[in-house]
């Protein structure tokens, strides 16, 4: 495999022309050179130096309230347990499961309501007991839920190294990669801009995460894309073992934990628009207390942070523009890592002019077309 590319003169054209070096965007620039697409790659910093630097680090197929999501979380999952052998770069896939803790009569009937949809999406899931919960995550204070849904295809796994992967597989198939680059203009005729120069590309593809919206409005396209902060941080060591402990999401709150080698990696959004870091870190430590009263009070670090690229309503754009050979993908919500694969193969097939193999309507911008 080569080594992932840095900045460098770029070709004076290129069939497509993929903005953005995170997972998404080195997922799709393997899928279009692997079918033969000339195929440019642009990153603006390091390979993954984006919102696939901010994640857990888990693969999960159970998303909800988005069956559609899982469908696409379930196509990527069998690509990733392929992955070594299509790329040569090993993922390290830890199952850990996925849990997640329901403390309302109406998100257990939102569960209810949706457990077909997501069955038929090809989503391993079920509804537990409390108690069930308490013995998958024994961190859980049984008594501060009604119910848990359990889904035990989740998997631990290196971000970094599927960046890696494709990016190293897109150039062993002839694409260029070039990071430190990044875009400064794009004119009507498909000509991008760059510090190291400009390319004429028949195709853009816009990947570029939480800049996503700043990118595609440089082609006079309209993406509604937020880029929204998010802090990850990590506990002191607890005690006891926490090699079984599941990736726990708590409904209510949005508080995740999972298991980070001897500590624990904690998330809960970012804090309000009227509240502190402090405060939200106080409010976060209560709520860390109360669902799992065995790490209460322990220290809690700073562990990393970076930004989320959002949609208005938590699902990701993957299309073209109606007019222009603009593609994007984009706006994946945190949960780009689940979906890598199954985008690639969209947008590849997309522009081929192909039938994906699932409907790419629910996914695409028009959706938020005022009519």
């Amino acid at each position: 495999m080569s080594a992932p590319g840095g900045p460098g003169a770029l070709p004076e054209r290129t069939d497509v022309l993929v903005i953005g070096g995170g997972v998404i965007g080195t997922s799709i620039a393997c899928h279009l050179a692997e079918s033969g697409v000339g195929t440019v790659l642009l990153e603006r910093g390091t390979l993954g130096s984006g919102s696939s630097a901010a994640t857990a680090g888990v693969l999960r197929t159970y998303f909800p309230g988005s069956a559609l999501t899982g469908s696409l979380a379930v196509r990527s999952l069998e690509a990733y347990h392929s992955f070594a052998e299509r790329t040569g770069t090993p993922l390290g896939l830890q199952r850990v499961g996925f849990l997640v803790l329901f403390t309302e009569e109406r998100q257990v009937e939102d569960f209810r309501r949706e457990h077909a949809a997501q069955r038929a999406a090809g989503v391993d899931v079920e509804l537990v007991t409390a108690a069930e919960a308490a013995r998958l995550n024994p961190l859980l204070n049984e008594r501060s839920i009604l119910a848990a849904a359990w889904s035990p295809e989740a998997y631990a796994c290196d971000p970094a190294a599927i960046v890696r992967g494709y990016a190293a597989a897109a150039q062993d198939a002839g694409a260029v990669v070039r990071t430190g680059t990044p875009v400064t203009g794009i004119d009507p005729d498909g000509r991008v801009h760059t510090p190291a120069g400009s390319t004429v590309a028949e195709t853009i593809v816009c990947a570029a995460g939480p800049w996503s919206g700043a990118v595609a409005a440089m082609a006079d396209v309209h993406l509604p894309v937020s880029a929204d902060p998010i802090e990850l941080l990590l506990t002191d060591p607890p005690t006891g073992q926490l090699t079984t402990l599941p990736m726990t999401l708590h409904a209510s709150t949005g508080l995740r934990i999972r298991a980070w080698q001897d500590r624990i990696l904690i998330g809960m959004g970012r804090p309000g628009p009227d509240e502190s870091r402090q405060g939200w870190l106080e409010r976060l430590a209560q709520q860390l207390g109360t669902t799992y009263p065995a790490v209460d009070g322990i220290r809690i670090h700073r562990g990393w942070n970076g930004a989320l690229e959002a949609t208005p309503d938590g699902t990701a754009l993957i299309g073209r523009h109606p007019t222009r050979p603009f593609f994007y993908a984009a706006g994946f919500s945190g949960q780009g890592l689940c979906q890598a694969p199954a985008a690639g193969e969209i947008v590849r097939d997309l522009l081929a002019g192909k039938q994906p193999w699932t409907d790419p309507v629910g996914l695409s911008a028009e959706r938020f077309q005022v009519a």
